[in-house]
């Protein structure tokens, strides 16, 4: 019984999964960094949009310069993680192994964070076993394990902030303080101008926070939340204002989503419906960018784009479907990836990342067919998040700030199809029991 008991406590403890999951990445990281050389560490890591605005800040040029040569003023990015790339370059030097070992960390950090606040969502909508299964599922999650060593980009603080927000909503809704309805607003507009896509999810949240809030009086009710979006708003003004006064355009947080279209939607591909369409050459475009400068270019990479889709409204659709299923799974033929896989490290990696989202459905059908009362908000994230990257173009990493929420969802789906066996197989067992 002792035994048990103690077993009970570890598998539902959150400082030992978080203390698990920081040392499944640092180890990763520690056994990946031992296969490259120092120098390669210092420099490639930071050969990104981020890493050469990062320089180009840390190198007194400001907010400029994306692919690294001298062009001027950009709003290819939102500004959170590019500035904290810089303040680590200020502190250990633009390009050192030192800078890549503390964003190494940080990126660690937030990935491991992110099990607390989807630890006390799960509790909050399904209680503490599920709590502890997402909490685990993250923890020991491939791919949360794998990208903050690979890419030192916003993708993990996005995942914690994304995270942190679904619990902050949850929790908001049983709250009448209007300090954590500040806070809440302060919390979105960090997330806004650290990953512009969490954008479409902002008005979903707060309307059913706000639809939930125990405020009886209607006017008092929707105070809050317009005070919680006003904040929101406010800590993106001035960055929206710089880039007005930059570009002498209305540019809210990022200017790139032309050019991700282009290179979802663009002439490379035909009426011929080919398995796998040729993607356009990224470095071509980038020359042209030099050569224009950022607004001309990107207006025509729109005027191109949107001619395409309507040009091709079939290939379009086609290519829809192909993008969810490359979103969902990391790649728009699934089934011949794994069977080519050539290591069983790769094939745990594309089954977790099939299983995941398969598992998450079932979460998602538990959630609606109990009206669950927290199921909006839940079941909101992976519905609205990726219909941005259903029109443009997807990668498992753009993926990567809704798995937290993925990870909780197939924890509820297991748990509830489990009960549901478990009730069926008893009631079978029980009528077995009468007959004899």
């Amino acid at each position: 019984m002792l035994i048990d008991n103690w077993s009970r406590k570890a598998a539902t403890s959150l400082l030992l999964i978080v203390v698990v999951a920081l040392g499944t990445r640092i180890a990763f990281a520690w056994h990946k960094e031992r296969q490259i050389s120092a120098q390669a560490l210092s420099i490639v890591p930071f050969q990104t949009e981020t890493g050469h605005i990062a320089y180009s800040i840390a190198s007194g040029k400001g907010f400029s310069s994306p692919f690294q040569r001298d062009t001027g003023a950009t709003a290819w990015l939102a500004p959170v993680y590019p500035y904290l790339l810089a303040g680590i370059f200020k502190v250990f030097g633009i390009y050192t192994l030192r800078s890549f070992f503390a964003a190494l960390f940080l990126n660690i950090l937030f990935s491991a964070g992110a099990c607390v606040p989807i630890f006390y969502a799960g509790k909050r909508i399904a209680g503490l076993g599920v709590a502890s299964a997402a909490g685990w599922l993250w923890a020991l999650f491939p791919n949360a394990v794998i990208i903050p060593f690979e890419w030192i980009w916003d993708t993990p603080l996005s995942a914690l902030l994304l995270a942190t927000l679904l619990w902050a909503t949850l929790e908001l809704a049983e709250s009448r303080r209007l300090l954590d309805w500040s806070l809440y607003g302060l919390l979105w507009g960090l997330a806004l101008l650290t990953n512009p896509a969490v954008a479409l999810l902002f008005p979903v949240l707060l309307a059913w926070a706000a639809y939930r809030t125990r405020d009886n009086e209607r006017a008092v009710r929707f105070v809050k939340p317009a005070l919680a979006a006003a904040l929101a708003l406010i800590c993106c003004l001035p960055w929206t204002i710089r880039n007005y006064v930059q570009f002498h355009k209305f540019i809210p947080l990022r200017s790139n989503f032309a050019f991700e279209l282009y290179i979802g939607n663009n002439e490379n591909y035909d009426d011929q419906h080919r398995p796998r369409p040729g993607v356009i050459t990224q470095d071509r475009e980038i020359v042209r960018y030099l050569h224009m400068g950022e607004t001309a270019f990107m207006e025509e990479e729109k005027r191109k784009a949107v001619a395409f889709i309507i040009a091709h409204p079939r290939i379009e659709t086609w290519l829809v479907a192909q993008r969810f299923v490359d979103f969902w799974t990391g790649t728009a033929t699934p089934l011949a990836t794994l069977r080519q896989a050539d290591s069983l490290w790769l094939c745990l990696i594309l089954l977790c990342n099939d299983v995941a989202p398969l598992c998450a459905f079932f979460g998602v059908v538990v959630l609606l067919a109990t009206r669950n009362a927290y199921a909006l908000p839940t079941v909101a994230v992976p519905v609205i998040f990726p219909l941005l990257y259903y029109v443009t173009h997807t990668s498992l990493r753009y993926r990567h700030p809704i798995d937290p929420a993925v990870l909780l969802l197939a924890a509820i789906g297991v748990h509830g199809v489990w009960g549901w066996l478990t009730r069926k197989l008893r009631k079978t067992t029980g009528a077995e029991s009468s007959v004899a």
